[in-house]
């Protein structure tokens, strides 16, 4: 497939530890990784963090055609606190220069000649003005591209109005299972479970798909009228930071190859685990370690 990905870009710093991060760059990365051409579009700072961004996505083989350089502003930074879980909780660093992405006639004029199958975004990056108007000028210019909405809400970077609009821009949408309870109380709908918040939802916002990640329990998914649980794999966390970006990614991968929805469910899992298992947001491992996955015998070869 061929996918923009829109977003940030930024440093997560977590016990005073730099590592590269932002959501929509974890997920292109991941995705890139599972055999798909990526463009990327978001912008870093003239500064030594933003050259390092450059070059580590070189080096990752991801294209860096639509990542700006900002004169004005700095590169992201993204304060990370871990729980004693793994969990991250995340203090933003704005307005930073992923804020202000470009695209110029160009580039609009190659990613017309590319056949895009897929346009990828987030709700962090849309409450800055110019990211938000970019986002609507690239879904306007590629109309036939589906859209992939990975909710990924963050401390007062989100409205319901916002919310909304995405939603109703998206093709397909993940979330997990907080940003269901948040959604519907933002917009003030009920619902007696998963099941039903997915149908509401697929059917009120014209959806093909609806995701709800549930953690260390898995996943629910909503493809069309087929409706799956799907549980999840037990391991040793080594901290969950990108491993959302990886599922999202293992998720659009497996909706792309037109899979059933419990064979998109159990990959998307599996692909998740793995990164969870291991350190930093996008950490190395390759299709055969997914194929081969299996958290009982895991654990027991990294203990």
């Amino acid at each position: 497939m061929k996918v923009i990905s829109i977003g940030e870009v930024l440093w997560d710093v977590i016990g005073g530890k730099e590592h590269l991060g932002g959501a929509p760059f974890n997920f292109a990365a991941h995705l890139h990784r599972l055999g798909h051409d990526v463009f990327f579009v978001s912008a870093v700072g003239a500064d030594d963090r933003g050259k390092r961004i450059i070059h580590r996505m070189k080096q990752m083989g991801l294209s860096t055609r639509f990542v700006r350089e900002d004169p004005e502003h700095g590169t992201g930074v993204v304060t990370v606190r871990l729980s004693s879980e793994g969990q991250p909780n995340f203090v933003l660093h704005r307005p930073a220069a992923y804020d202000f992405p470009q695209v110029t006639d160009a580039g609009f004029d190659f990613l017309l000649s590319q056949s895009i199958d897929w346009i990828c975004f987030g709700t962090l990056l849309q409450v800055s003005t110019v990211a938000w108007e970019l986002t609507r000028e690239i879904l306007a210019t590629l109309p036939s591209a589906r859209r992939f909405y990975d909710v990924n809400l963050r401390a007062n970077a989100y409205t319901p109005d916002l919310v909304r609009q995405l939603m109703q821009m998206a093709t397909v949408m993940k979330l997990n299972d907080f940003e269901v309870e948040e959604i519907s109380r933002m917009l003030g709908t009920t619902f007696a479970s998963l099941e039903q918040f997915c149908r509401d939802y697929a059917d009120n916002f014209q959806l093909e798909a609806v995701c709800v990640t549930r953690g260390s329990k898995g996943c629910a998914l909503l493809l069309g009228e087929q409706y799956v649980e799907a549980a999840g794999y037990q391991i040793n966390v080594g901290d969950t930071v990108g491993a959302g970006d990886a599922f999202a990614a293992g998720l659009l991968h497996g909706v792309g190859q037109k899979w059933p929805a419990e064979k998109i469910a159990d990959f998307a899992n599996r692909v998740g685990a793995l990164v969870a298992s291991r350190h930093g947001a996008i950490p190395a491992w390759t299709l055969e370690d997914v194929a081969g996955f299996d958290s009982q015998n895991y654990r027991l070869e990294r203990a």
